[in-house]
């Protein structure tokens, strides 16, 4: 009851949304089987083919000299890769390494360019703040919902909710590292006579590395978060044994899935950390 008709909202996007569907069948059916079958040939091909040992060797090798050679996460990195392994949750610990490989790349890939062209136009920044607010306070589970009716069920629509839900603190850091480049830097380099491309590339990325590099670990650890939701639609991977485990009721399964999910949240952490420290100091 109310004192107006109803606006039919729903209808609306139901409307839209079937529309969308339709007319762009052609692209979300060819995302859909060649970017899955490349996503599918990566974990299964590639990321599975390496052998345990060798892949938590060159994860250890690598965490020691990005820490200033350190053995904190090295030691780390070793045995809770280990853990997983011992658990039998390797073959969906790739397929989740796959999950948030790409769902950042992809976030990072819009994300950044966004973050420059808000810093660069104060209009372009009135516009897409709201639209990133908006991206940010819907609950995630509603990110499934046009996923599922673009590209049906699989790895894909799991990328896509996840890259929706991850990209705004790259965009958010990317304007706001640039923007706080400080005056004196910017008024010298023109003084120098250089481009705007110029000025972008050799003074205000530069400047504003760690800014962005901090939005890109958030951005990593939000892609990450949707694990267990994007199971909801058959992305495969640790989220996946996690539902088993819920819908099973089995309490174990679910807990060490869990606890695998843990491990490599702070395993990524660690290393997007010490990528955007000077001297690894974070480790």
């Amino acid at each position: 009851m109310g004192l107006m008709p109803r606006i039919p909202v729903a209808e609306w996007i139901s409307n839209a949304t079937d529309w969308t569907t339709d007319t762009f069948e052609f692209l979300f059916d060819f995302i859909k089987q060649d970017f899955g079958d490349f996503i599918d040939t990566f974990a299964e091909d590639w990321m599975m083919n390496i052998p345990i040992w060798l892949f938590i060797i060159i994860v250890g090798v690598t965490a020691f000299f990005i820490t200033g050679k350190k053995f904190g996460l090295l030691a780390f990195s070793v045995i809770g890769l280990w853990f997983i392994a011992n658990q039998g949750l390797w073959e969906e610990l790739m397929y989740t390494f796959t999950l948030v490989v790409f769902s950042s790349l992809i976030s990072v890939i819009i994300g950044v360019p966004f973050g420059i062209w808000m810093a660069k136009s104060k209009a372009v920044q009135n516009i897409v703040t709201p639209i990133l607010d908006f991206m940010q306070t819907m609950p995630a589970f509603v990110y499934l919902i046009p996923a599922v009716a673009f590209f049906s069920i699989g790895m894909v629509p799991g990328v896509f909710a996840s890259v929706i839900f991850a990209t705004p603190p790259t965009v958010r850091f990317t304007n706001l590292g640039i923007r706080q480049v400080s005056h004196e830097l910017i008024e010298a380099s023109d003084s120098f006579g250089t481009t705007g491309t110029q000025k972008l590339f050799k003074v205000q990325l530069p400047m504003a590395k760690k800014t962005i590099m901090a939005g890109i670990n958030q951005t990593v650890m939000l892609a990450l978060s949707m694990v267990v939701i994007a199971s909801m639609i058959g992305a495969k991977g640790l989220g996946q044994t996690v539902i088993t485990g819920l819908q099973r009721a089995e309490v174990g399964t679910g807990f060490v899935a869990g606890l695998g999910i843990v491990i490599l949240a702070i395993i990524i952490d660690r290393f997007t950390q010490n990528l955007n420290s000077q001297r690894g100091d974070n480790a």
